[in-house]
C-alpha cells in the first residue's frame, strides 16, 4: 500500500458526499493518504471547507471565490476571505481564477475578481490555487505581473505555458485528466514539469482517473494518476508521492 499521498485539490463539500461525507473522509487515511486540500468556490464554501477542516486533523482549506461565482460576489468579499485566513487551516486563496469555457460570470468581472484575490495573496503572503480554463493567456498576463506564490491546479496548458509557469516559481498541479486517452498536451506537460514543481490532486468528484472515469472521484483514487505518472516519467510510484507530499508541505508552509 502506498503512503505519503496528498491530495492539494478535493471538493468534499460537494453534494456528491452529502450521503457519506463522514465515511469517505475517515477511511482515507488508511489508504494512505497525509493530507487533503479542500478547496471553496464561494463564501458559502468556504464555511463548509472550514467545518469539514476543523474535523479532521488531515484535512486543510482553502478560501476564495471560484471565477464560475464571481458575478455573486459582493463588496464585502475580499475582507469575508481575509476573516477565513485568520483561519490556522486555511493554507491558501482560491479556487480562483478565469473561466471562458462557460462564461458564468462576465469576462471583466471574472477578472476584477479574480485580480483582487491575487492582490490578497500577495499582501497576506498566503499561495492561490488557480483556476484555467480557456483562459490560459490572460491567465498568463495576470500571474506574470502579480507573480503570486500558488499552484495552477488541473493544468491544461502548453509545455511552453508550464515552463512560464514553473519560471515564476509555481507549481503544477496534475490529476485525473492525464490518464485520458486524448490527453496529449498534458501527457507532455506531465513529463516535462521538474519533480520540485509537481503536485497531485483529485478535483473530487470530479475527474476520476482512469479505469474509474465518469465515477464519483475521491482521493483514494490519486494513486492511479500517481502510477501513471510514475511510468511515464520512468520512475518509481512512491517515490513520486513522496516527493509531491513534500512539495505540498513546502508550498501550503506545513512542514515540521
Amino acid at each position: 500500500m502506498y503512503k505519503n499521498i496528498f491530495d492539494t485539490h478535493a471538493h468534499y463539500d460537494d453534494e456528491r458526499f452529502s450521503d457519506d461525507i463522514s465515511k469517505v473522509l475517515a477511511e482515507l487515511p488508511s489508504a494512505g493518504i497525509c493530507g487533503i486540500v479542500n478547496c471553496a468556490t464561494d463564501i458559502s464554501s468556504c464555511k463548509k471547507s472550514a467545518e469539514i477542516a476543523a474535523e479532521y486533523d488531515y484535512i486543510y482549506f482553502s478560501a476564495g471565490i471560484h471565477p464560475h461565482e464571481s458575478s455573486e460576489a459582493d463588496d464585502s468579499f475580499i475582507e469575508d476571505i481575509r476573516s477565513f485566513i485568520e483561519n490556522k487551516k486555511c493554507v491558501a486563496i482560491g479556487e480562483i481564477g478565469l473561466d471562458y469555457h462557460y462564461d458564468f460570470s462576465p469576462r471583466d468581472i471574472q477578472k476584477d475578481v479574480f485580480e483582487k484575490q491575487i492582490f490578497l495573496a500577495k499582501e497576506l503572503d498566503i499561495p492561490v490555487i488557480i483556476h484555467d480554463r480557456e483562459a490560459h493567456a490572460d491567465i498568463w498576463e495576470i500571474l506574470k505581473r502579480y507573480r503570486p506564490k500558488g499552484i495552477v491546479h488541473c493544468f491544461s496548458g502548453s509545455v511552453e505555458m508550464a515552463k512560464d509557469i514553473v519560471g515564476i516559481g509555481m507549481y503544477i498541479g496534475l490529476g485525473g485528466a492525464v490518464t485520458f486517452k486524448n490527453a496529449k498536451k498534458p501527457v507532455e506537460v506531465a513529463k516535462y514539469v521538474p519533480i520540485d514543481r509537481l503536485l497531485l490532486e483529485t478535483d473530487c468528484p470530479y475527474m476520476s482517473p482512469v479505469p474509474f472515469r465518469g465515477k464519483r472521484n475521491d482521493s483514494s483514487l490519486i494513486k492511479y494518476t500517481a502510477e501513471f505518472l510514475a511510468e511515464i516519467r520512468n520512475t518509481d510510484t512512491q517515490t513520486l508521492l513522496d516527493k509531491t507530499c513534500e512539495n505540498a508541505k513546502i508550498i501550503f508552509s506545513l512542514c515540521e
